[in-house]
């Protein structure tokens, strides 16, 4: 193993590497010379966003999409970090819930909604100087099942984390030693991957897992997922905050934050919190993840 892919809470950062790898990562975005970076807000495409914003200034412009699959709280976090930041910012409408093979909610909905954000990207480009499209995937994203990846690669557009040699772990650190606040930002993830594949997605549903995941969220919970199966509303905890769960008093309070949304049955699921966990119907490689957070 190498560099800080697998840097743990008890692992001394290489500083140095890390440094060495930040400066990489500047070097290709002065070659890029303009920049449309894809950016969800997510610790990912903060990070190069800002990294981008301090090697070319107004010539990085932050691209976000406004969709129904984004919870208002990402889109307010993106807009007020790229306020604080100092990084030009724009939203942008996309409507991928106007193809029929992206509602489907198939085992390639990601390439759909990466494929409608790119090429809303490619339309604005030319009013920024013909701005080379980017987006924050970074090394340990290559062995996942990520159609949004092949979106991407049909697009042309540039992962300049990938570039860098950078890892998940790796990122976090330097948003911390760049004093980001989202450098320990819990995984963040469309609301269309809380639905099974198979179920089509409609904002309607969207918005009720949002407003659940918002509820829960107030009562101080932090890595979670609210599912969404029908009738029925299944909840994923970290496993090191499901003992707060587990009281009469908590259940009562959950069970009417899901009925008020629709829900009149729920259920906590004994397994906590996974990445991707509605892939474990479907027969998709190692590592695979439901847009579970996702490059952007």
């Amino acid at each position: 193993m190498t560099g800080l892919v697998a840097l743990g809470k008890n692992s001394t950062p290489d500083v140095a590497l890390l440094r060495e790898k930040q400066d990489r990562l500047f070097r290709i975005l002065r070659q890029l010379e303009r920049v449309l970076v894809a950016y969800s807000g997510g610790t990912d495409s903060a990070y190069l966003a800002w990294a981008a914003r301090e090697v070319l200034g107004d010539n990085a412009i932050a691209v976000t999409a406004d969709s129904p699959s984004i919870p208002e709280s990402h889109k307010r976090d993106a807009i007020a970090f790229a306020r604080r930041f100092g990084i030009r910012h724009e939203m942008i409408p996309s409507h991928e819930f106007d193809n029929p093979a992206y509602t489907a909610n198939n085992p390639d909905r990601c390439y759909h909604c990466k494929d409608e954000l790119f090429r809303r990207m490619e339309q604005i480009a030319p009013r920024y100087g013909g701005a080379v499209i980017v987006y924050g995937v970074n090394t340990d994203d290559l062995g996942d099942y990520r159609p949004g990846q092949n979106a991407a690669r049909l697009h042309g557009v540039k992962a300049p984390l990938v570039e860098a040699g950078l890892s998940k772990a790796e990122i976090r650190e330097l948003s911390r030693m760049a004093g980001l606040p989202t450098w320990d930002r819990p995984a963040a993830a469309c609301l269309s991957s809380r639905v099974p594949y198979g179920t089509p997605v409609t904002p309607d549903i969207l918005r009720r897992v949002e407003l659940a995941e918002e509820r829960i969220r107030e009562l101080g919970f932090r890595q979670f997922r609210v599912r969404y199966h029908g009738d029925l509303a299944r909840l994923e905890i970290e496993r090191t905050e499901m003992s707060r769960a587990f009281s009469l008093e908590m259940f009562d309070r959950l069970s009417a934050i899901f009925k008020e949304l629709g829900f009149p049955y729920s259920a906590i699921d004994l397994r906590g919190y996974r990445q991707g966990s509605l892939n474990e119907a479907l027969a998709l490689p190692q590592g695979a993840s439901q847009g579970e957070n996702p490059p952007s």
